[in-house]
């Protein structure tokens, strides 16, 4: 595994358990675009990468979504399924997704690429493409801004090695656009909220 992926990896096993119990509650803002994106996508499977311990995956399910959670994290997944036994969760990376072409209706990445290194997330997005059936939808989430920081602990205190870069929703507009994606704009959706279609 390269190394920046068994940093996140590891790091996202000490802190499985303890991210569980923390990140509990989303925002009102997080059910509305949840509510869009089934709207926009009323059949077929959903990919939620980056899944975590499958919080969002457990609301996108609740919506009758079609819903797979994955994550680079052994022990995220093992707190995902402990916590969601009826859903699918699956360890795997998003820069290689173990999926056929055009397999997917709809892909959710919900703040998961923030740790990806700036120069690796066009693979991230050409693999959400790849895997999207002709006009899938793509729901992106991320922290807004230019910086980037090193995150050495978090979630109880426990240690991580992990960098989380902040993006402009115009630079990842342009990456996504030279994967193959059509952005698809709502008034109402917050600046670290984008949708796209394939």
């Amino acid at each position: 595994m390269t190394d920046f992926l068994a940093e996140i990896s590891s790091s996202y096993d000490n802190v499985a358990v303890s991210y569980a119990e923390l990140v509990v509650d989303g925002a009102d803002w997080e059910g509305e675009a949840f509510d869009l994106l089934a709207k926009l996508i009323p059949d077929g499977p959903v990919l939620d990468v980056g899944c975590g311990p499958g919080r969002t995956t457990g609301l996108l399910a609740e919506l009758d979504l079609q819903v797979t959670g994955i994550d680079l994290s052994p022990g995220m997944i093992e707190v995902a399924r402990r916590d969601h036994p009826e859903l699918d969760f699956r360890v795997g990376s998003m820069t290689a997704l173990d999926l056929r072409d055009g397999s997917m209706a709809g892909v959710v990445s919900w703040w998961s690429i923030i740790h990806l290194p700036r120069d690796v997330v066009p693979q991230a997005f050409a693999e959400f493409h790849r895997v999207l059936a002709p006009s899938g939808v793509l729901l992106m989430g991320f922290h807004v801004g230019e910086q980037t920081t090193h995150k050495t602990s978090g979630y109880g205190g426990h240690p991580m090695n992990v960098h989380v870069h902040r993006w402009t929703a115009a630079a990842l507009s342009e990456i996504a656009l030279a994967a193959g994606f059509t952005p698809y704009l709502d008034a109402e959706i917050p600046g670290d909220r984008l949708f796209f279609r394939r």
